[in-house]
């Protein structure tokens, strides 16, 4: 746990506002969630690594939804007020994968430049 603390304290902001996009898209490629689902999953998933507040995350949901890249739709919830659910759309799929390339393509050159991945 000490050290997903060490690791999420180095990531910084803008690091994870530019991944932020990858990260959503990823989760959603297979199911619908909520934005503080979806919060909760990133930082779960990635040992705390990233971390991003629900009020900073909604605008990138809203930002994605306006390119339409994803959809989002409100559900009654049993248990309490209404939900907005995102899908991820067609044209999000297709945006999806060149945006992993392009991720890839950048950790492999900072590995070839830094060898950040023997860090």
């Amino acid at each position: 746990m000490f050290e997903a603390y060490i690791v999420a304290a180095m990531v910084s902001a803008q690091m994870k506002h530019g991944s932020a996009e990858l990260a959503i898209l990823s989760l959603l490629q297979s199911e619908r969630l909520h934005g503080y689902e979806i919060a909760k999953r990133i930082e779960r998933q990635t040992n705390g690594a990233l971390t991003f507040q629900v009020a900073s995350l909604y605008p990138m949901l809203y930002s994605l939804e306006k390119r339409g890249w994803i959809r989002g739709d409100w559900e009654a919830e049993s248990s309490g007020p209404r939900r907005r659910y995102y899908r991820l759309t067609p044209l999000g799929r297709k945006k999806l994968l060149p945006l992993r390339r392009e991720w890839r393509l950048f950790f492999q050159a900072l590995d070839r430049l830094a060898g950040v991945s023997h860090a």
